[in-house]
Formats: structure tokens, C-alpha cells, sequence
């Protein structure tokens, strides 16, 4: 399980977020970014964090940590702004949250330099789950003590917004390449080597890897999606798409990225 930690103060709103994730203090006296299920893009956004931010750690990617966040009511009570008090109550239960890095920059692709092998990992990670939003315009990297980490994965793993119920439709959908243009990715620059991170990321991508992290996926996240009868078999769907995702040749959806594009 996901480390879990009650929400005991709201501190500010991060605005720049389109979900409005916001820094709050929780009892064990951390900070966390928090996500709340009652923003719009709703529990399915928590489900990609977690899934794709635990993906990321076991292939050895720096994502910070995530936990589960309790959050009670009278926490969204107490605040004055009419949206954001509107939001916690919505809100009132399991959220989910990502450690605070304290003075970490937003990542510059013109002021910083990355390495081929490390900017590789991070754009076939990104290919393998379908992040759309770790782009130039949004990258979605931070740096923090000299090392950038991952953050925001929850535009991710789109497909569970509408699952593929039989074979020929997890075929299509696990085999359809990314919606993120050549060049687009903040990486793109630095000549990602992409085939040296599927040589040494793709078989560390098994069904346990997968199963693992979806296993710290809360059950009542998972719970009512319609077509599955239990929070074990969305689960399982889970194992199944990236089985078919990872079968040979992966050249539909490891297409090259074009790093004249994004200079």
C-alpha cells in the first residue's frame, strides 16, 4: 500500500495546475502537492498518478513519492474562497498526493543539459504510457538538488477512460502510438536514445512490474467502473493492456522523436 497520511492544513493553491492541486501540510508534518478526486478530471486522473508514477519508479525513473491523503470536511469548511472550498468538500475522503520538493525549479530544456541515455528513459517512459503533457510548453520536470524528478503523470494511460472490452479492441488501443507530435516532448532536444532505454526498460515491464503497481491503486478508485465486477479484475486490465503494449515489434508506438523540431 500506498504510505497514507491525513490532511491537517491547506496551504495554497497551485493554480498553474488545471485540476487545481494544491500544497498541504498532512499530521506526519510533510508537505504534499495533492490531487483532489473532486477536481474534473476525477479519480481516473489519481488512478494514471499512481500506475504510471510506480511504473516509472521500478524502471528506475525519479518520481517523487506518492501517498494517499485523507482529507475531512471541515478542512474544506474553513476556506474562504467559494471554488477551492467547493472543490475540498467534493473532495472529502481518499485523495492522493505527491511529496513536496521544496524550492525544486521547473525544469528549463535551454538553461539545463540532459544526457541522451537518461532523456531516452524519460521519452520511452512517456511513449509507453501515453503522456501527452511533458512538453516543452509543460514539462512537468523539476529540478531539485542538481537531479530532475517526474511529476504529474495523470494525463496518462487515456484508454481507462473508456476500456477496451474485447481482444481486437485492447489490440488496437495498446498498439495506437502516442498523440504527442514529434518534437513536442521537452526532451526531444537532447537526441533521446531510444533504442538503448527500450533495450534495457521494456523487459523490466512485466506483468508482476505492472500488477505491483496497480495493486496500490485504492479499491474504492477502482470500484463501480462499469464492466468489470470487482477492483482486482480493472486490475488485471490493467496487466493485460501492457502485455499487448510490450509484445514485439514496438515500432508502432516507439516512433522516433524529432529533436530538430524542438530546437
Amino acid at each position: 500500500m500506498l504510505r497514507h497520511v491525513t490532511a491537517t492544513r491547506y496551504v495554497t493553491p497551485l493554480k498553474e495546475g488545471g485540476s487545481l492541486p494544491a500544497i498541504v501540510e498532512a499530521d506526519d508534518l510533510g508537505m504534499y502537492v495533492v490531487k483532489f478526486r473532486g477536481a474534473g478530471q476525477g479519480r481516473k486522473a489519481l488512478i494514471a498518478e499512481v500506475v504510471a508514477g510506480e511504473l516509472g519508479r521500478a524502471l528506475g525513473l525519479p518520481v517523487p513519492e506518492l501517498v494517499t491523503v485523507q482529507l475531512d470536511a471541515a478542512i474544506g469548511k474553513g476556506e474562504p474562497d467559494q471554488e477551492i472550498q467547493e472543490l475540498l468538500l467534493n473532495s472529502v475522503g481518499l485523495n492522493l498526493g505527491m511529496d513536496y520538493l521544496p524550492g525544486s525549479l521547473n525544469f528549463d530544456p535551454l538553461a539545463f543539459e540532459v544526457d541522451a541515455g537518461f532523456a531516452g528513459r524519460v521519452v520511452w517512459f512517456d511513449l509507453l504510457v501515453g503522456n501527452v503533457d511533458r512538453s516543452w510548453r509543460n514539462p512537468n520536470l523539476m529540478r531539485w538538488h542538481g537531479r530532475l524528478y517526474l511529476i504529474d503523470h495523470g494525463a496518462s494511460l487515456i484508454f481507462q477512460h473508456s476500456w477496451p472490452q474485447d481482444a481486437a479492441a485492447i489490440e488496437r488501443s495498446a498498439r495506437r502510438p502516442s498523440r504527442m507530435a514529434p518534437g513536442e516532448h521537452v526532451l526531444a532536444r537532447f537526441e533521446p536514445d531510444l533504442r538503448a532505454a527500450d533495450a534495457a526498460l521494456a523487459p523490466l515491464v512485466t506483468p508482476d512490474a505492472v500488477a505491483a503497481a496497480a495493486a496500490l491503486v485504492p479499491d474504492e478508485w477502482l470500484a463501480d467502473e462499469p464492466g468489470f465486477d470487482s477492483p482486482d479484475a480493472v486490475r488485471k486490465a490493467f496487466v493485460d493492456w501492457f502485455a499487448v503494449r510490450l509484445r514485439e515489434p514496438r515500432s508502432e508506438w516507439l516512433a522516433p522523436v524529432d529533436a530538430k523540431a524542438a530546437r
